[in-house]
């Protein structure tokens, strides 16, 4: 396994190559997982295979390893070799793929940071195959430095194990630093670092023997390998580079004063706030508090149905009122809905009183900081309506202030505070759930909370430049940078004048500069070109990113010619974007299928769809299918007593089982629904062990046995194993580096009849890591399901799905995963019979003898 990152200018290409060999004498399936920045686009994805004869003619396998990848450059004769095509295309090359039993790959969420391609093929015996990844992205500058981010992860030690990154930047590099989450005292030594003006070199390659760590999950290295830089800033104009006809201006100048800021905080404390989240927002908010500076000026507001103020009007960062303010919200508690519409104009209201009677200084940056987890979910709400919120927000702030959203865990609408976010000038983050939010959400006030430059807008001659991308900013923040790119005219570059305008703390500052146009390779005589046009590549890289997110604000016509101009731009320079995939498509075997391979790239709020799926009710099925945005149910009726296998992976031996429970109370000649009353969740390789009914809770691991009731708040950590149990209601569980999911405790109530039934409700919110063959009535749709709707009618329509046609009808169901009192209701095609022809088999072809029985392949093969 080899990873080479090239860092041009900010600028990344990275190629993965993994490589393996079948010594056996019959074939083996093998599957290929790599995780790569969410910000990066792949353009290519490969695979060669080789059989015995042809290894033995190739003298220098490791060619292949050493080599930039490119299409068509390897010297097997079965290549596979990745196109771009518009994602609608590539969905049927894929679908076609699946549904007749071939493999196929696909790119789904994987962290907070990162996000995973996998692939499972099959390699014949005594042969070897090549995967290559190929990802490019630009590197944002946080807190003074950029980072690249290697995630490491090895099943098994191999033979030759490298990560190479070379760095060069004509600035000249001021730091570089090196260090991974594994790192024990025996391999901080296989470190290389070497700097020489304006580049730096880092390599890391352990041996085999080497690659053994007792305390990391899998006993061999696993984690993050993060090398961390900085480049020199002497020039107040910045950077200014051009080659082959594009440009690039990176700036950041040195020794700014910092510009005061006036900041409301509003905080969601609505009941789904309860136990662990309140309590953490409690402590960053006081962290946060202590660090505003004394010429800041702030407020707090607190919002549930109801808008709650500290103070009416913004209250200056003095030590006293920041001690007060943090006594306030160390008492925040939890309520009930969620009014986000009138806590954000409240907060606009303040900042608007306080700029017209002139209580804060001169100069200073106006913004509105929200924090929730969830979404307007109260019919007693003035204002619930999404839409209508951020048209109101958007008219209210009329581009005076920037509001920035913090999405609170996997089930916000981080899609609603992300267009909201960028119609007033800033953007949303997500805050995921864990021991580390407080760190979370310091890190990002740290980000935002010191403003150099205001309105700042970068300007270039209009007779000498064209296709420019943004510029024209509202902040620029300490340790931060703007970077604009565009296609230089040609004939135009006499007299070429950039001019930068902007509102310090001082005042207008005005810096006029003929930039110096770098000849890179006389800069760089030795690489000839490091790789490719690369300020060609980044300008395309940055236009495709400001497209997509324009795609989601202004009127239809600015959205349509956005998402238009960035697809074109996406197929033409071979970048995988949310609007287009990678095929890998192998030649007609002997049977006449096509077996493709496809990497594909989510946006956020469909990774977030991506994860749920579960059952519930009496007990109804949901399958959620994002990237089609459908959804498919199904109902299975037992007997009380039958238990079913809902999840099973092989792999890493997680296995999920469910019990049917009957009503209460019998009904001789009634309806007498069923429910899922008892869960059995193990795995395996953890050691985990869970047993939940509506009575309480059983936890086996590590050689102990917890045990909960539902009335219990309780949050249990540990280095494979998150339990967070809130609200007398609600059960999450993360399983690292595995799965997380969620047990839901329900409570029907009949008032006419003086009865009562209490069951349970389980969803799947993250199973990216659970192995291709995972299986199980609910397992089986993990890694997507092919299907085609046909007929349509009023309600009801015919689908095409594994070989059959079905008879479906259009019903609304709830999930309750998003909002665990009230639920979602999700509009989904119901399949009858059990969900005949849906899932493989027949229901039955699922029930195991007990809670914790794993189901054996034959019975649904």
């Amino acid at each position: 396994m080899r990873v080479a990152c090239t860092v041009t200018s900010r600028f990344a290409h990275t190629v993965m190559t993994s490589e393996a060999l079948n010594t056996a004498n019959s074939s083996q399936e093998i599957t290929l997982e790599v995780e790569l920045p969410k910000s990066a686009f792949i353009t290519n994805f490969s695979m060669s295979v080789k059989t015995s004869t042809e290894r033995k003619h190739e003298k220098c396998v490791t060619a292949m390893l050493t080599d930039v990848l490119v299409p068509g450059r390897e010297i097997s004769s079965q290549v596979y070799a990745g196109e771009v095509k518009e994602k609608e295309k590539a969905r049927k090359q894929y679908e076609k793929a699946v549904s007749s039993g071939q493999s196929a790959g696909l790119v789904k969420v994987s962290g907070r940071k990162m996000e995973k391609f996998s692939v499972s093929v099959n390699v014949a015996a005594k042969s070897n195959v090549t995967f290559s990844l190929i990802y490019e992205e630009l590197l944002q500058r946080k807190l003074g430095r950029y980072e690249i981010l290697i995630r490491v992860q090895i099943h098994k030690p191999v033979q030759e194990f490298q990560i190479v990154t070379d760095i060069y930047e004509p600035q000249g590099i001021a730091f570089t630093e090196a260090h991974a989450t594994f790192l024990s005292n025996e391999l901080l030594p296989l470190i290389e670092k070497t700097i020489t003006g304006t580049t730096a070199h880092v390599s890391f390659s352990p041996p085999a023997e080497q690659q053994r760590c007792p305390q990391c999950q899998g006993g061999v290295i696993s984690g993050d390998f993060i090398i961390q830089y900085d480049v020199k800033r002497e020039k107040t104009f910045g950077e200014f580079q051009a080659v082959n006809g594009h440009f690039v201006h990176f700036f950041s100048p040195p020794d700014l004063t910092r510009v005061p800021t006036n900041v409301v905080f509003v905080i969601d404390k609505s009941g789904s706030m309860s136990g662990t989240k309140i309590f953490q927002t409690r402590e960053a908010m006081a962290s946060i508090l202590e660090d505003l500076h004394e010429e800041d000026h702030f407020a707090i507001i607190l919002f549930d149905s109801e808008i709650i103020q500290w103070q009416n009007s913004l209250t200056k960062a003095t030590t006293d009122n920041v001690s007060e303010a943090i006594r306030y919200v160390r008492g925040i508690k939890a309520g009930s809905a969620t009014n986000i519409n009138d806590a954000v104009l409240k907060a606009v209201d303040i900042l608007k009183l306080n700029g017209q009677e002139e209580k804060v200084p001169e100069r200073h940056a106006d913004m509105i900081i929200l924090l929730t987890d969830g979404m307007p979910n109260s019919a007693e709400l003035r204002v619930s309506d999404t839409r209508t919120i951020q048209q109101n927000v958007h008219s209210a702030i009329a581009g005076k202030m920037s509001l920035f959203c913090l999405g609170f865990g996997n089930n916000v609408d981080y899609s609603f505070l992300d267009v909201m976010c960028r119609q007033n000038k800033r953007l949303a983050r997500r805050v995921f759930e864990g021991s580390d939010v407080v760190v979370q959400l310091k890190g990002f006030y740290k980000e935002v909370s010191s403003p150099l430059l205001l309105d700042v807008d970068l300007r270039y001659p209009d007779n000498a430049v064209d296709s420019l991308t943004q510029s024209h900013y509202n902040q620029l923040f300490n340790g931060s940078e703007i970077v604009v790119a565009g296609q230089l005219k040609e004939g135009h570059m006499d007299n070429f004048l950039v001019e930068v305008v902007a509102q310090g703390s001082e005042g207008e500052i005005q810096i006029r500069e003929n930039p110096s146009m770098a000849n890179w390779p006389t800069i760089y005589p030795q690489k000839e070109y490091i790789f490719g046009d690369f300020t060609e590549r980044l300008w395309a890289y940055l236009t495709i990113q400001q497209l997509l997110e324009k795609s989601d604000v202004g009127t239809q016509q600015d959205k349509d010619d956005a998402v238009a101009e960035a697809l074109a731009m996406s197929l033409q320079y071979r970048f995988v974007t949310p609007l287009t995939s990678m095929v890998v498509t192998k030649p007609e075997s002997q049977d006449g299928a096509d077996s493709a391979l496809v990497a594909d790239k989510l946006t956020e709020d469909q990774r977030q769809k991506a994860e749920r799926s579960g059952v519930d009710g009496d007990p109804h099925f949901i399958i959620e299918l994002p990237d089609r945005e459908e959804a498919f149910c199904f109902t299975i009726n037992e007997n009380p007593g039958t238990i079913f296998n809902l999840v099973r992976d092989k792999k890493s031996g997680f296995v999920v089982n469910g019990q049917i429970i009957g009503k209460k109370k019998f009904a001789p000649d009634g309806e007498n629904s069923t429910y899922f009353g008892r869960f059995g969740i193990s795995h395996q390789k953890l050691g985990v062990r869970l047993e939940v009914d509506t009575q309480d809770i059983s936890l086996l691991y590590d050689g102990k046995l917890v045990k909960l009731l539902w009335s219990d708040t309780t949050l249990l950590k540990d280095l494979h194993l998150d339990l967070a149990l809130t609200n007398n209601c609600s059960l999450t569980v993360t399983l690292r580096h595995s799965v997380t999911f969620m047990v839901i405790k329900h409570r029907k109530i009949w008032k006419r009849r003086h009865d009562q039934q209490d069951y349970l409700g389980f969803y799947t919110l993250d199973s990216h890591h659970l192995s291709p063959s995972v299986h199980g009535l609910l397992g089986q749709f993990y890694h997507g399901l092919a299907f085609e709707v046909t007929e349509l009618h009023p309600g009801e329509a015919m689908v095409y799905v594994k070989g059959q046609t079905l008879n479906v009808t259009r019903r609304l169901q709830k999930d309750f995963s998003g909002d665990v009192r009230n639920g979602e209701n999700i509009l989904c095609w119901f399949v009858n019979d059990g969900g005949r022809g849906l899932i493989d088999g027949t229901a039955l072809d699922y029930t195991v003898s007990d809670l914790f029985t794993v189901l054996t392949l034959k019975k649904t093969s």
